[in-house]
């Protein structure tokens, strides 16, 4: 058998996206969730980790570029993927890791991105701005906020009385269904004699 393929999760918040990759790779042959990383000490994906018997730890101090390098090489990483995480990824992991540190925004990038952009406040401004369809990207992680390369755009129509928390319920829906389809088909990319591509 091929050597694992081991993702790290880094999560801020609930871990719902996190929750679904875990569980979507539970029986894959080849790609496992060796670790959950987390900057909040009281982030709800610890819990979630913590029943589905997946190890995470706290990250020290986030912008210690080298310290989550060391974090990350502990785990075995060979892919890290952010689900929810809302701190910049430091330039020494960038390096580390580049091409293989993957995000998903709840926007069509580079539209609604940036600094200060996540969560409830990006469906905020699609609303204000009177958008007919927003939608999730997933790319790939440079050294700024949402600029990295584009693996997978999703586009979500907006309905006439949507509110932030309806246009967010929808858009989280499509994440689930997409994000961890795209991370197989990235580590395929990666690492075709492991799985098993030409």
């Amino acid at each position: 058998m091929p050597p694992h393929v081991h993702l790290t999760l880094l999560a801020s918040g609930s871990g719902s996206n996190a929750q679904v990759i875990w569980t979507h790779f539970a029986a894959h042959p080849v790609l496992r969730v060796g670790g959950v990383l987390t900057n909040k000490p009281d982030a709800g994906v610890i819990g979630k980790a913590e029943a589905a018997g997946i190890p995470w730890a706290l990250i020290g101090s986030p912008a210690d570029g080298p310290a989550l390098v060391a974090q990350l090489a502990a785990l075995g990483t060979d892919l890290v993927v952010l689900a929810g995480y809302l701190k910049r990824i430091p330039p020494e992991v960038v390096a580390a890791y580049t091409g293989r540190i993957l995000n998903i925004h709840p926007s069509l990038l580079p539209h609604y991105g940036g600094k200060g952009m996540y969560g409830r406040r990006v469906h905020e401004a699609v609303l204000a701005a009177g958008e007919a369809e927003t939608g999730l990207t997933i790319h790939l992680v440079d050294e700024q906020y949402d600029t990295g390369s584009i693996l997978r755009q999703v586009r979500v129509p907006v309905l006439p009385h949507d509110t932030p928390d309806t246009l967010a319920q929808r858009v989280l829906r499509e994440e689930h269904r997409h994000y961890a389809p795209t991370i197989a088909e990235l580590a395929a990319r990666l690492w075709p004699e492991r799985l098993g591509t030409p």
